[in-house]
């Protein structure tokens, strides 16, 4: 059964295990207390629930164990975000997309409207396109997508076998006693607060080119190549170089939590900036760089 997008967002899928709810209500209340019992008699009432039959959910429907339920995602007052996205390429295999920052890859948290995702799924009018790979909310930059469903794996399996290469730009201070280039390896792990990692002894899960492209005064422009793709990695290795990027407001400490207000002013100094590969359904070798651009530029 397909469950069709609305307004670009794609469904999320719930599983209803065995239990003692007397309605669909009375669970969804009770298993995601994020979202309140007027909320969700607001999104069921406007069909924004279904079952896996595709049919509207209403408020008093029996719970049925061992179905499924479809909910589209929803935030009001979505805050605008200050610059849009733009495509940078399109055939019928692949889209690739210059992010700016702030703005998610697909829903999160106070974004839906106004993610990566949702929005070229409006602009194309394709409900298949997939992400092919990610970046953090906070980095600028290249994102590779998908656009049918039977193609999605021979993508993956470039990033999975390494055989893409991925250069990221990145302005941090300088300092001439830093080394480079070099390749930074460690194992990094989940810190606290969860949103975090972090760096500990033990056999190296990440690895990094980290080289020098460019000095101005105090800070320089560095370009970083990472062999593997672990959360926040380029962020974790530039730290533990002691040069943090520019902008960071989780490293090296908290300074504004996922959940604090915007401040658009000071984006973090992260951009990804090209993806060289041989696209496997053309055999065409593909390079491309993204238009957009750090406070120090090569």
């Amino acid at each position: 059964m397909h469950i069709p997008t609305r307004n670009g967002v794609g469904p999320s899928c719930v599983s209803l295990p065995a239990g003692p709810w007397p309605t669909v209500l009375d669970f969804l209340v009770e298993r995601m207390p994020g979202i309140s019992r007027e909320e969700w008699l607001d999104r069921l009432s406007h069909q924004w629930v279904l079952d896996d039959s595709a049919q509207p959910v209403r408020a008093d429907d029996s719970y049925r164990p061992h179905s499924k339920l479809y909910y589209y995602r929803h935030v009001d007052n979505e805050p605008a975000l200050p610059s849009q996205a733009h495509i940078l390429f399109e055939d019928e295999h692949l889209l690739v997309a210059d992010k700016p920052h702030f703005m998610p890859v697909t829903p999160a948290g106070r974004y839906v409207q106004q993610s990566l995702l949702v929005q070229l799924k409006q602009l194309t009018g394709n409900d298949h396109l997939v992400p092919l790979h990610r970046i953090d909310r906070e980095t600028a930059g290249l994102v590779l997508l998908g656009k049918r469903v039977q193609e999605r794996d021979a993508y993956h399996a470039l990033f999975r076998n390494k055989h893409i290469r991925k250069v990221y730009h990145a302005v941090a201070a300088y300092d001439s006693e830093v080394s480079l280039p070099r390749i930074h390896g460690s194992r990094l792990v989940a810190g606290a607060p969860f949103f975090r990692m972090m760096e500990t002894p033990g056999q190296p899960n990440s690895e990094t080119r980290i080289s020098l492209l460019k000095a101005e005064g105090q800070r320089a422009l560095y370009q970083l190549e990472p062999v593997t793709g672990k959360r926040h990695q380029l962020r974790v290795h530039m730290l533990a170089l002691g040069l943090p990027i520019q902008g960071d407001l989780f490293y090296p400490i908290v300074l504004r939590g996922p959940d604090a207000a915007e401040d658009f002013s000071q984006p973090l100094q992260l951009l990804a900036h090209s993806v060289v590969f041989t696209d496997p359904h053309t055999a065409q070798a593909r390079a491309f760089s993204s238009q957009l651009a750090l406070s120090i530029t090569p």
